[in-house]
């Protein structure tokens, strides 16, 4: 495409901005907001600095998504450019402590823009969870990133190489588990959804320009996995301290007093042999304790950070983007988030803007 031809010709290029403001902004986290948000106040001349506590920048695009459907090549060129474009990153530094701490990021940096992602995901709280084999699906993904990447891997290895895997979950992440774990040999993978199985094509339930909730199929799984929909999980047994199997239901769903209410349907339950299990059900909020704790930030009722129209929190001069703000979404609104950000906190340093966000 044109933009593969631009970098191949060499069209693409550094574009530092012509004067600098003196102003200095922190961004924490590296993720689509917050690169989004840093490209944008740096080209209008302030100095910004991004904190980030992984080995590389990137966030969730450096080590949520496989390598398959993102190469990072794509994403290190980027960087690379802003690089050169004047943006200091620094990596392996977990904002909120000793000389980065809540603080001094305050005393020195006149604006800072929370965009750490929404990292707390969500568990299944139920009988067996303690038993080994039993992982988040990000744990999974990102370790195989750090794989892929040639990385040397510290912690312990989640591997699916000729294991039964049961994904738990029905969206991209739970996706995502499936085509790693295809490309890692496992002798069977299955998907578990709870709620019901969308419709193939669109109905009059769904009329122009309403977005379609239609059957989602990926490359994930046409490679090969089995689905299965209103399938509840109530808890995992095992043997010598890993987990061996399940215990599934159908559930069903009906409408009460206007709100959808799950049932699990008698006699329906089942066993399922198992040798890893991917927990990809989402995640709740961003992380509380440390930085945002130390900081003050007010949070929602569902415990992102909450903010004004102008994308700051309760505290003057700390502004918030992407995920921590909005709580769990899209690559896209993550990055439209950020540049949203960035002019409120451009227009909050200067007094006018000039960017469109």
């Amino acid at each position: 495409n044109i933009i593969e031809k631009a970098f191949e010709e060499g069209w693409i290029k550094p574009n530092l901005p012509k004067v600098r403001t003196g102003k200095k902004v922190a961004i924490v986290g590296s993720g689509p907001s917050g690169l989004s948000a840093a490209s944008e106040l740096n080209s209008v001349g302030h100095s910004v600095a991004v904190f980030e506590r992984e080995d590389e920048i990137g966030g969730l695009l450096r080590y949520g998504i496989p390598d398959f459907k993102l190469e990072k090549r794509v994403l290190d060129r980027r960087i690379n450019i802003m690089k050169e474009e004047g943006i200091d990153f620094k990596t392996n530094v977990y904002a909120g402590r000793g000389k980065y701490s809540a603080d001094e990021l305050i005393k020195n940096f006149d604006a800072v823009v929370l965009t750490g992602g929404s990292t707390i995901p969500r568990d299944l709280k139920i009988q067996g969870r303690e038993l080994k084999g039993i992982h988040f699906a990000v744990d999974f993904l990102k370790q195989q990133n750090k794989r892929v990447a040639g990385k040397k891997l510290i912690e312990e290895e989640i591997n699916a190489k000729g294991k039964i895997v049961v994904v738990i979950g029905g969206g991209d992440t739970g996706s995502d588990c499936i085509g790693t774990s295809i490309r890692q040999g496992a002798k069977a993978v299955y998907q578990y959804e709870l709620m019901p199985r969308q419709p193939l094509v669109r109905d009059e339930t769904m009329p122009w320009p309403t977005f379609p909730k239609t059957l989602k199929v990926t490359t994930s799984h046409e490679e090969g996995c089995i689905r299965k929909w209103c399938i509840g999980t109530e808890k995992f047994e095992g043997r010598d301290g890993r987990v061996r199997s399940l215990q599934g239901v159908k559930v069903k769903w009906q409408k009460e007093n206007g709100r959808m209410k799950m049932t699990s349907i008698p006699g329906t339950e089942f066993n399922q042999k198992v040798d890893l299990v991917l927990l990809a059900m989402g995640f709740v909020h961003p992380q509380h304790e440390g930085l945002l704790n130390d900081i003050g930030v007010e949070f929602d009722a569902r415990g992102n950070v909450k903010t004004d129209e102008n994308y700051m929190t309760s505290k003057r001069g700390i502004f918030a983007a992407g995920d921590m703000r909005r709580g769990q979404s899209l690559v896209v609104w993550a990055l439209k988030d950020g540049r949203k950000a960035a002019q409120q906190v451009d227009y909050y340093l200067m007094g006018e803007t000039s960017l469109r966000g």
